[in-house]
């Protein structure tokens, strides 16, 4: 069957119109037949031009499907939505104002809550390690909402953390200083700086003293009250705090060390990327960290070499000590301790808003599809 017989049979529902035509040439005089081939050429420019038009009306459709911006929703077929992360306990008992992450660190599609009735809808819980390895509070009683992520949150060392056997499964997410958590979050980080400071001129910081340590935690027992015990011995140390003289009322670590060239930042324990304020206050305020924790190519995992001192550098403390008085003798050698200001900025990590807007984040990118 040619195509124009096929077509006038799919329009006309099956009639053959052509195939009556062709009886009326063979029994008809000429005139009909002129009348016959008159309506046949009718028919086929009908079907020509229908043909025509849903050819074009096709063209127009593929144009609209594969143009991004006449889309009128979204490709992933569903808007973000915002999700609700229940703080289950405030750490050590301390009630805080929760923050509003969008107003304060630019992070948005979240709902802080710590009203225990929301956990049935919540998208995440957030629990400090504290309060529940010592039984202050309870974990939930009832089954876990389907969905739901427990974020396990803990920021001291192994050596002060306890109990960890009894959560074994529980949790799915963990949130901590080290660099493989789920949730990475330091206790301070460097800011790269957008307007490098390449000329900035060397100069010598005026501060009048030579070095401080603060200390709240002091126990015979740990390494670095050992440590600073030998190093005294060689040159003079200010201690503030619990165990030395008690800051001024007026003043912060930050601002103490301020009048300070070297700042004793030792840790309580060495592991694996436990570096603390003390490090980050030490930057902040502008002194060279003298550090006492993980090995040096720990601490060059977050800071240039020269931006901090190992006492492991140096085989006793005697020659640490000859080396601080060294700097304070020759400020082109300081320089190079402080030469990477030129670059970066310090950020201290904000306890405990920045943690819950930051663990918020990630539970609304996991919620969000695509």
């Amino acid at each position: 069957m040619e195509l124009t017989q096929w077509a006038t049979q799919w329009i006309t529902g099956g009639r053959s119109t052509f195939h009556r035509a062709g009886k009326r040439l063979s029994l008809c005089r000429c005139k009909t037949f002129r009348v016959t081939v008159l309506r046949t050429s009718c028919s086929w420019v009908c079907f020509t031009a229908l043909v025509c038009a849903l050819f074009l009306l096709l063209g127009v459709c593929l144009l609209n499907l594969f143009d991004p911006g006449l889309q009128p929703f979204p490709l992933t077929g569903v808007e973000p939505r915002d999700v609700t992360l229940l703080l289950w306990t405030h750490p050590f008992g301390r009630y805080r104002r929760l923050p509003d992450c969008e107003a304060r660190f630019g992070i948005h599609g979240c709902v802080l809550t710590d009203d225990r009735s929301m956990y049935p809808v919540a998208d995440a819980i957030i629990m400090h390690h504290r309060e529940v390895t010592t039984n202050a509070t309870a974990l939930p009683s009832d089954p876990r909402p389907r969905g739901q992520k427990w974020i396990w949150m803990n920021f001291e060392s192994p050596s002060h953390t306890h109990g960890l056997r009894r959560f074994e499964g529980l949790f799915n997410l963990t949130m901590t200083y080290r660099a493989d958590s789920d949730i990475f979050l330091p206790y301070g980080y460097l800011v790269t700086s957008l307007h490098p400071h390449v000329n900035a001129p060397h100069t010598r910081p005026r501060r009048p003293h030579l070095l401080a340590w603060v200390i709240s935690n002091w126990s015979e027992s740990q390494a670095r009250v050992a440590y600073y015990r030998r190093l005294v011995n060689y040159v003079d140390v200010d201690v503030f705090g619990r165990a030395g003289v008690p800051l001024p009322e007026d003043s912060t670590v930050v601002r103490t060390v301020r009048r300070y060239l070297f700042y004793l930042a030792l840790e309580n324990s060495q592991h694996t990327d436990y570096i603390t304020e003390k490090l980050w206050n030490s930057l902040l305020a502008g002194a060279v960290p003298v550090v006492f924790g993980p090995p040096r190519e720990n601490y060059e995992r977050f800071l240039p070499h020269d931006a901090f001192i190992h006492v492991n550098d140096f085989p006793s403390p005697r020659l640490l000590a000859q080396y601080l008085m060294l700097l304070r003798r020759s400020p082109a050698l300081l320089q190079r301790h402080l030469a990477w200001r030129r670059s970066y900025s310090v950020h201290l990590t904000a306890f405990w808003a920045e943690h819950y807007c930051t663990a918020c984040r990630v539970a609304w990118a996991m919620s969000t599809p695509g």
